[in-house]
């Protein structure tokens, strides 16, 4: 596969923020900021791949300014490293008052995306290569994050193994078993 270059898959998503997509704070929903950010994510992952991709990690998102009402919210991704058949995303998300024209950066995450053949199988992806000093640094630092991601997602696993799929109660008397 020819590897192309991480600005290719460069995808960019403006949203105004409303009063519905707002808490009682009259600040942007963290949940509703994570799902613009899994939905950019995933726009950049196909934009590389070409073709369909799933959600494997988001790394840890940090809230660092309030989005407020008013306010809009631009989110930028784009690959930043790739596996065999996983993609590593950047994204940044930015807010903007639209009044006075101050920005902030709101929140980084990296997401890792897997591509799928039309049977949901894992299929190998393009490999992607960094041009700009700030793709170059991120790249650079692709495989420690991916060493991370791989340890977290075995504590991940053991937790779920060590606390199990059964009801946290008994059905049959509705107590605590």
């Amino acid at each position: 596969m020819e590897a192309k270059p991480c600005i290719n898959s460069l995808t960019v998503k403006n949203s105004h923020v409303l009063p519905p997509d707002t808490n009682s704070h009259g600040t942007l929903f963290g949940g509703k900021l994570m799902a613009y950010i899994d939905d950019v994510a995933a726009i950049a992952a196909t934009r590389h791949a070409r073709m369909p991709v799933v959600t494997a990690s988001t790394d840890s998102v940090d809230f660092l300014h309030p989005v407020k009402e008013g306010n809009t919210i631009c989110l930028e991704a784009y690959v930043t490293y790739t596996h065999r058949t996983s993609m590593e995303i950047f994204v940044k998300a930015i807010t903007e008052n639209l009044l006075t024209g101050e920005r902030q950066v709101c929140t980084t995450a990296f997401l890792t995306m897997v591509a799928l053949d039309d049977n949901g199988k894992p299929q190998e992806v393009p490999p992607v290569y960094p041009e700009s000093e700030e793709e170059k640094w991120l790249h650079n630092g692709a495989a420690e994050r991916a060493e991370y991601r791989r340890k977290r997602r075995e504590d991940s696993k053991e937790l779920a193994d060590r606390f199990g799929a059964d009801f946290p109660w008994d059905p049959t008397t509705n107590r605590k078993a």
